[in-house]
């Protein structure tokens, strides 16, 4: 695994999510939830619009635009309009910082 720093802990707020750049293509979504960490491409799949936006709730992350919903720990679609899933990837702590894997960001659904 290859692990970078994109944010610092001190940033995040439960149910909040909070956009990262990871590279120059990818943002992700970092969403403490539950006591869990996850990071989820920060936009939907069905209209380009950044995730972070949007709220979090039992499990779920919903584009604030049209309303779909995607699981955080696998990024499958929970309800339409959205048909596709958004990607999912390794996320950690440690120390003060939050890091993400870039082993994963090239991988393909």
């Amino acid at each position: 695994m290859s692990f970078v720093s994109v944010a610092d802990v001190s940033e995040l707020v439960d149910d909040v999510p909070l956009a990262v750049d990871v590279t120059d293509e990818l943002a992700v979504a970092i969403v403490r939830h539950g006591g869990k960490l996850y990071a989820i491409e920060d936009e939907c799949s069905h209209g380009n619009v950044p995730l972070s936006e949007g709220d979090v709730e039992d499990g779920a992350i919903e584009c604030y635009l049209h309303g779909s919903r995607f699981d955080l720990a696998t990024g499958d679609v929970l309800n339409l309009p959205a048909t596709q899933p958004v990607r999912v990837f390794p996320v950690r702590i440690d120390g003060d910082s939050i890091q993400v894997d870039l082993a994963t960001i090239t991988q393909d659904f």
